[in-house]
C-alpha cells in the first residue's frame, strides 16, 4: 500500500506547517446548493489549516470540462487535486498523470478510478438502503417506483442503485422498479422527466430522484400533477431545497448526509495525504469532527464520513444549507 510522507496532523500544528499548501478542488458543477454547501465546509478547514484552496469546477456536471480543470491544475503544479468525478472511469487517465506528477489526488462525493484517498460521504449500500426502506415504509413491499438519475455514467448513482436492487431481491422481492429515466443534472431536466414517468406509467406509486437537483425537479412534477400524498417521492437533496415540499406534504423525508462536513473533512484528508504517512488503520484528526480511521479498498484509501442522516418534518426547518 502507497504511504506518503511526514505524520500525523493536529490543527495547531498544520496551521503552522502548510502554509505553502495549495488545494485545488474540483465539485461535480458550481452554483448549486449541494456544491455551495461542501465549499462553506472546505474553506473553513481550509482556513484553519492555513492551506490555500482553489475551489473551481465546471458550470455543468461534465467530465470533459473537469479532465480541462484537472490538466489545468497538473500543469499549474498544485499540491493536491480533490474532485468530485462526474465519470470514473473518463477522469482516471488524468488523475494518474496528476499522481504521476507527483500531486496527491483525493476524491469526495463521487469516486474515481485513479486516487490516492477516497472520502465516502456515506457507504453506497448504506445510502442505497435508507432510500428503498423509506419507499417500502410510504408505499409498502409489493410498491411499484420508478427512479429519476442524474447521468448512467454517474458512479455514485449507480452505486445506490445496486444497493437497492441488491435489498429489493433478498428482502422485498415483490417490489418493482417500473422505469428509470435520467435527465442529467438539470433540474427542469429531471421535472419533465418525472412528468413522462407518471404519465407513462400511471400505476407508478413512488419516486426515486437521486441527485440534489432531480429530487426538487421530481417533487414540483408530482405536487404539480396532484398527486402530492398519492406518488411518495424520496431522495437526496438540500433541506433548503426540499423543504417547501415536505411542508406541503409531497415529501417525507431526505435522505443524505452533511455536505458542509463533507468538504470539511475532504480537506483534512487531502492535507493529511499531502504531508502526513497514511496508511489504513492510521487515524486522522478532522478538526471539530474529531478523528477518522482510514481503511483500505480496491483502489487505494477510504475514509468513511458516516451514515446517512434524514431530514423530515421533525427537523428540516434546523438546516440552512
Amino acid at each position: 500500500m502507497k504511504r506518503f510522507l511526514a505524520a500525523l496532523l493536529t490543527v495547531g500544528g498544520v496551521a503552522l506547517a502548510q502554509e505553502e499548501i495549495t488545494i485545488a478542488m474540483i465539485p461535480k458543477l458550481v452554483g448549486i446548493d449541494y456544491f455551495n454547501a461542501t465549499q462553506q465546509g472546505a474553506q473553513e478547514a481550509a482556513q484553519e489549516l492555513g492551506v490555500r484552496l482553489i475551489y473551481q469546477g465546471p458550470t455543468e456536471a461534465r467530465a470533459d470540462r473537469q479532465v480541462e480543470l484537472i490538466e489545468n491544475f497538473i500543469t499549474a503544479q498544485v499540491d493536491v487535486i480533490s474532485v468530485a468525478a462526474n465519470d470514473p472511469e473518463a477522469l482516471a487517465p488524468a488523475l494518474q498523470r496528476a499522481m504521476d506528477a507527483g500531486i496527491t489526488v483525493i476524491t469526495w462525493d463521487a469516486d474515481a478510478n485513479a486516487r490516492d484517498i477516497f472520502v465516502n460521504q456515506a457507504t453506497a449500500q448504506g445510502i442505497g438502503e435508507a432510500l428503498l426502506e423509506s419507499m417500502v415504509d410510504q408505499i409498502g413491499p409489493d410498491g411499484q417506483a420508478a427512479i429519476i438519475t442524474s447521468d448512467l455514467t454517474a458512479p455514485n448513482q449507480n452505486a445506490w442503485i445496486a444497493a437497492m436492487e441488491a435489498k429489493i431481491a433478498s428482502d422485498y422481492p415483490e417490489f418493482r422498479i417500473i422505469d428509470t429515466r435520467a435527465p442529467g443534472e438539470d433540474q427542469q431536466r429531471a421535472f419533465q422527466a418525472t412528468q413522462d414517468v407518471l404519465n407513462a406509467n400511471p400505476e407508478v406509486e413512488g419516486i426515486f430522484a437521486l441527485s440534489s437537483v432531480a429530487f426538487p425537479g421530481a417533487a414540483d412534477a408530482v405536487a404539480q400533477a396532484g398527486r402530492s400524498g398519492e406518488v411518495a417521492v424520496v431522495g437526496l437533496s438540500t433541506p433548503t431545497q426540499m423543504r417547501p415540499f415536505v411542508e406541503n406534504g409531497t415529501v417525507r423525508d431526505v435522505i443524505l448526509w452533511n455536505p458542509i462536513d463533507l468538504g470539511y473533512l475532504s480537506v483534512y484528508a487531502a492535507v493529511a495525504a499531502a504531508t502526513g504517512e497514511v496508511a489504513a488503520g492510521d487515524t486522522i484528526d478532522a478538526g471539530r469532527l474529531g478523528s477518522y480511521t482510514v481503511t483500505e479498498d480496491d483502489i487505494s484509501l477510504q475514509i468513511l464520513l458516516g451514515d446517512p442522516f434524514i431530514f423530515d418534518a421533525s427537523n428540516i426547518a434546523d438546516f440552512n444549507f
